[in-house]
């Protein structure tokens, strides 16, 4: 009877799977801790007076922060190794969880959310790049898509916690509760080996040679990767060149039209709505005529239909073209926010019908979203850039991401205030700008084309 834990060419390892899914936890804590707050801040505003500002700020200071821990996190990875920043990564997640869940006022919160969002971005950065590097060649884009499936199970995870948790109103232990996995992840991780390449760019070749024994290699595979490995690293294709060097290197001719296209991307994914329904599902149902209770209940099915598609498109992916996903991913999702918009601008009072007409658009949006921009966006940062500096490349290339995302945060309930439609119609707007972008300008990095073939005709 073959083992349901082993991987394909592990020798019938257990340990390479289990070193995967610890590697990736520190993602499902990332969607946690964006997916909470969204039930929490029905109770947060008991207990604490929260003008529109102040709810933003609740929000997005997480992301705030984020966008300063995705700024260093590479870097700190490149230098003190893989491991030991998502050590540190599990560290603040722990902390700053005990902290926010304690804060006696919304200043407090406020700042231990902002420290959380260290946590956040350098998971977002960290986990990929351990994910990729400790995965066999062959279950690469599978191994590095379990990141993605960590986030929405945490979103989803954190949906499921704000519905036991909020009829007591209880959001300290919903904040508080993502210590828990942050410490498992701390345990895991004194069991996990640093990457085989990070070890070969310090000269650790012993120290290789066991990560690589470690990740399930055979015996004589372990010799061949290693000596890959050792040729890369003297080519210099390894080692990573210097900030700096790199945004000349994006901004050079070459790949100057590769690096506009990654930024565009990384902005108009958190533009586009995605973030505003995590953060606000509860607040924006609760609004169009659901009660509290019955909004959180609601708030479930989104989460559910996020991670089943999400699934489906971690599946599908590899099977049909980068731009074809993206582009009716976005066509769907610019129909669903106009449609939304409109109904709003004609049925501005709250009512039941008005609230399941809100659900089913949402659950519309993230099941295309989560089937495309969800499961592509990340990947095809990554294929844009060439290997020399892809890694840190991304990472810039992230910062802008976040930098959105804390935009939406802040804004969003100010714009909600001031009108839903107008919301819906202004993300149904970018929705158009995304499927123009994606369909008449954004290279196709998918249907089996080598990343050297991308190179060539970015």
């Amino acid at each position: 009877m073959s083992d349901s834990t082993t991987l394909p060419g592990t020798a019938g390892a257990r340990s390479p799977l289990v070193i995967f899914g610890l590697g990736a936890l520190a993602e499902l804590l990332f969607g946690y801790d964006l997916g909470i707050i969204g039930v929490a801040l029905l109770s947060i505003e008991q207990d604490f007076a929260l003008d529109t500002i102040t709810r933003g700020l609740v929000v997005s200071s997480i992301l705030f922060g984020a966008t300063l821990g995705v700024g260093v996190a590479g870097w700190l990875s490149d230098r003190l190794g893989r491991k030991p920043a998502l050590i540190l990564t599990g560290v603040i997640f722990a902390l700053s969880g005990v902290v926010a869940a304690l804060a006696p006022n919304v200043e407090s919160l406020i700042a231990a959310r902002m420290i959380m969002g260290l946590g956040v971005g350098a998971s977002a950065v960290v986990v990929s790049v351990y994910l990729v590097e400790v995965a066999p060649t062959h279950l690469r884009g599978r191994v590095g898509a379990m990141g993605q499936l960590m986030v929405v199970s945490g979103i989803l995870l954190a949906y499921l916690v704000g519905y036991a948790l909020q009829p007591f109103h209880a959001w300290r232990w919903m904040i508080g509760l993502s210590a828990i996995p942050a410490i498992a992840l701390l345990i895991g991780l004194a069991f996990m080996p640093e990457t085989p390449r990070w070890l070969v760019m310090r000269d650790r070749l012993e120290a290789a040679r066991r990560a690589l024994t470690m990740l399930g290699r055979a015996s004589h595979e372990v010799d061949t990767e290693l000596d890959e490995l050792v040729r890369a690293h003297r080519a210099g294709t390894i080692n990573g060149t210097a900030k700096s060097s790199v945004i000349k290197q994006m901004l050079a001719p070459r790949l100057r039209s590769a690096s506009l296209a990654a930024a565009a991307v990384a902005i108009l994914v958190q533009f586009i709505g995605v973030n505003s329904i995590i953060y606000y599902a509860p607040t924006t149902l609760s609004r169009a005529g659901f009660g509290d209770a019955a909004a959180v209940t609601a708030n479930l099915g989104i989460g559910v239909v996020n991670l089943v598609f999400t699934i489906i498109g971690v599946l599908i992916m590899d099977r049909f073209s980068r731009k074809r996903l993206m582009g009716m991913g976005a066509l769907v999702m610019l129909c669903t926010m106009g449609l939304l918009g409109l109904y709003a601008a004609l049925q501005p009072a709250p009512s039941m019908t008005g609230a399941w007409i809100n659900l089913l658009g949402m659950m519309l949006f993230f099941a295309a979203f989560a089937l495309s921009w969800g499961v592509c966006v990340r990947v095809v940062i990554s294929e844009l850039f060439p290997s020399s500096i892809r890694g840190t490349a991304a990472g810039l290339i992230l910062v802008l991401n976040w930098l959105a995302n804390f935009v939406v945060g802040q804004a969003f309930p100010s714009l909600l205030d001031y009108s839903a439609s107008l919301s819906f119609f202004l993300f149904a707007g970018v929705g158009v700008l995304a499927w123009l972008f994606v369909t008449f300008y954004l290279p196709e990095t998918g249907s089996g084309r080598s990343l050297e073939e991308i190179q060539e005709k970015a």
